[in-house]
C-alpha cells in the first residue's frame, strides 16, 4: 500500500504495544519510520524487523527528545507525521500519591508531548503540512478510582491536542487525540493488575460489560493511522475514542 508513500513518521513509545502496531502499519503502508523509545532491545528488534530507524531516548528528558529527533531526521528525513504515543501510568489511592509520582507522570505523559511536538513542528511548518496524533485515554473523561493522577495527565493531553490544532490549523497542521479504552498490552494488563490490587473491579466480566472486551493494539493503531492520513483531512482538534462504547454508556 502507498497510503503514506514518501512520508516520514515519528512514533514515540513505538517499541511495543499500540506504538509498535502503528510502526508496523506505517511501514507496510509506505512510510519511513523513526521509532523513539527507552526500551532499546525491543526497539532495535522492531526496527530490524520492519526496516525502521530506532533512536533510544527517555521522553521525559527534553535533551534526549531533541537529540532523538535530530538523529532521526538526519537518518531518515523530516517527519511530517507524528504519533505522540509514549506514556505510562501510576495507580495509587489519591492520598498515597506522592509529589515524585506527580512529577514523573507529568513528565512522561504531558511534558514529553510538549517537547516532542516542539522538536518536530518546525519541520512540518517548513514542509507546509503535518499531522499529529497524541495518545489520550478514556481516562480523560471517565475517572477511575486510584487513577486521579493518570486521569489528570490524560485530560491535559486532550486539551494539548485541541490547542495545537487551533493554533496551527491555518498553517497546514492537524492535531488529534486517540483515546483507547482498556488495551490488551503490557501497559494495559499492568493497569488491570494494579487496579485489582486496590479493589477496583476490572475483572473480565466488568470489562466485558463496559467495552465488550479488551481492545487490541492493532485497533488503536488503525484508528491512529486514519487520523494521520489524508482520509482525515478535515478532522482536526478531535478526540477519537477507541473504546467500543465505554464512554457512551
Amino acid at each position: 500500500m502507498s497510503r503514506f508513500s514518501g512520508q516520514v513518521a515519528l512514533v514515540s513509545g513505538g517499541a511495543s504495544g499500540a506504538g509498535a502496531a502503528a510502526v508496523r502499519l506505517l511501514v507496510a503502508q509506505g512510510a519511513s519510520v523513526i521509532v523513539v523509545d527507552r526500551q532499546e532491545e525491543l526497539g532495535r528488534a522492531l526496527a530490524a524487523e520492519v526496516g525502521a530507524h530506532f533512536v533510544r531516548a527517555d521522553v521525559s528528558k527534553p535533551s534526549e527528545v531533541r537529540a532523538a529527533v535530530a538523529d532521526g531526521t538526519a537518518a531518515v528525513g523530516t517527519p511530517t507525521l507524528l504519533f505522540n504515543h509514549a506514556g505510562t501510568i501510576v495507580v495509587k489511592p489519591f492520598l498515597e500519591t506522592t509529589q515524585e509520582d506527580y512529577d514523573f507522570l507529568m513528565d512522561v505523559n504531558v511534558r514529553s508531548m510538549f517537547v516532542m511536538t516542539q522538536a518536530v513542528l518546525p519541520g512540518m511548518l517548513a514542509a507546509g503540512r503535518g499531522a499529529i496524533v497524541c495518545t489520550s485515554s478514556i481516562s480523560a473523561v471517565a475517572a477511575t478510582p486510584a487513577e486521579v493522577l493518570y486521569d489528570v495527565t490524560k485530560g491535559a493531553v486532550h486539551q494539548f491536542a485541541r490547542a495545537i490544532a487551533v493554533e496551527y490549523r491555518d498553517q497546514g497542521i492537524r492535531c488529534n487525540a486517540v483515546c483507547p479504552g482498556f488495551i490488551d498490552t503490557p501497559h494495559g494488563r499492568r493497569e488491570v493488575e494494579l487496579l485489582t490490587k486496590y479493589g477496583v473491579d476490572v475483572s473480565e466480566a466488568a470489562i466485558a460489560a463496559q467495552q465488550g472486551r479488551m481492545c487490541t493494539p492493532e485497533e488503536v493503531a488503525t484508528a491512529t493511522l486514519f487520523l494521520l492520513s489524508e482520509e482525515a483531512s478535515f478532522v482536526n482538534g478531535a478526540q477519537l475514542f477507541v473504546d467500543n462504547g465505554f464512554t457512551a454508556l
